[in-house]
């Protein structure tokens, strides 16, 4: 995500999300519960940006040849599900929050995604 002269890069499985505050029903019409949005056990949030994925471990990686030195390849990732404006339902307490250019953000773990709403 780049604003002016700064970028922000979100590294590994990992989603920046730009919170909705406070709503009981969401922007795209989904309902929290009451105990949900109390306890803020659960949040939503538009995806601003995503990292690459987790990557994969190379095949030469698990060769018997440890010696051996393998040509520079490009690393292959396991593909995120989240896309940029999607919004996402996530657990809150495995969220970090985290301030660029003055606008407040939380970096989330895929893992942590319950759902999320796509316009096709």
């Amino acid at each position: 995500m780049k604003k002016g002269k700064k970028q922000l890069v979100v590294v590994g499985d990992r989603v920046l999300i730009r919170v909705e505050e406070g709503e009981e029903r969401t922007k795209v019409g989904l309902y929290l519960p009451a105990t949900a949005a109390d306890s803020q056990a659960v949040q939503g949030g538009t995806v601003v940006a995503t990292g690459p994925g987790q990557p994969l471990p190379t095949v030469e990686d698990h060769l018997d040849e440890p010696w051996r030195i393998s040509g520079a390849k490009d690393t292959r990732y396991v593909p995120m599900q989240a896309r940029v404006g999607d919004y996402a339902l996530f657990f809150r307490k495995a969220a970090v929050e985290i301030t660029f250019d003055n606008e407040r953000y939380l970096v989330v773990p895929q893992a942590a995604i319950l759902t999320l709403a796509r316009d096709e």
